[in-house]
């Protein structure tokens, strides 16, 4: 399994990196766009939505929102509250997984809204990544992406080598308190390397560095949402397309959290200061 996650890493990883310096802010868009929407279909089987005309109806909606806010004027003007909305949901989806599987039957009671759930994650998400390469810049964009990819790297290999308590045994029995450490200490290090790739003085790690860590903690927090819901549906993974990764979710369920999270906060305290 480790061996084809690492062979799948390696040949994604590239890409990602250089469609995110390479590509215009429209084709980085539209091409991450086309990944959020594999995410969307993902989605909607842990929704329990069945039958294929429901799938494909609820993928048409999310691509139809999606078209209608692929505009620079649009996606810019609506990033700051898009990112905000995002932010509320992680703290609406933060409580449902710190107090699983009680409020799970609210889930399985009402389905509609496990679908509706999935736009809150998906949408604000893209329109975050996207909008922060094509506005403020692709190296800030990557740094978000690299920042998931130490946190998850560090995670990892802190929780094999050092995990004994467990993180959320109820939601996701293989997430550990040491891979929380090992995701925080990646953090730490990404920050003070990519803080002034980004242009910012090295004073601004006094704001950089808490809202990094809290990024981070954002992802933590999107990665045991997606499995609290996984475990709602009753799969392992939320596809099959990537080898040794499972789904498109299982992958990005993380950066769906930290996008909105740090445009949010990277767009309020210069706000603010």
């Amino acid at each position: 399994m480790l061996k084809l996650r690492v062979i799948t890493a390696l040949i994604l990883a590239p890409l990602a990196i250089w469609a995110t310096l390479a590509l215009p802010g429209p084709w980085f868009a539209a091409i991450l766009g086309v990944i959020f929407v594999l995410g969307a279909w993902e989605w909607s089987r842990l929704a329990g939505l069945q039958h294929v005309v429901l799938r494909h109806f609820y993928v048409a909606i999310f691509v139809g929102v999606m078209i209608a806010l692929l505009n620079r004027d649009t996606i810019g003007y609506l990033l700051f509250f898009v990112a905000a909305a995002g932010v509320l949901w992680w703290c609406v989806a933060l409580v449902f997984v710190l107090r699983f599987p009680h409020g799970g039957a609210l889930w399985k009671r009402y389905p509609s809204l496990v679908s509706f759930a999935g736009m809150l994650t998906l949408l604000p998400g893209w329109v975050s990544l996207a909008g922060l390469q094509w506005h403020t810049g692709p190296r800030h964009a990557l740094f978000v992406i690299l920042l998931v990819w130490g946190a998850d790297i560090g995670a990892y290999f802190a929780g094999h080598a050092y995990g004994r308590r467990k993180l959320a045994p109820q939601v996701s029995p293989g997430k550990t308190w040491a891979g929380v450490g090992g995701a925080m200490a990646a953090t730490l290090l990404i920050t003070l390397l990519g803080t002034p790739l980004l242009g910012l003085p090295l004073t601004a790690l006094s704001w950089m560095l808490p809202l990094t860590l809290l990024v981070v903690a954002a992802s933590i927090v999107g990665d045991l949402t997606e499995s609290m819901f996984k475990r709602l549906a009753a799969v392992k993974d939320s596809g099959g397309l990537l080898p040794g990764h499972g789904g498109v979710l299982d992958r990005i369920d993380s950066l769906t959290a930290a996008a909105p999270v740090f445009v949010f906060g990277f767009f309020l305290w210069h706000a603010l200061s």
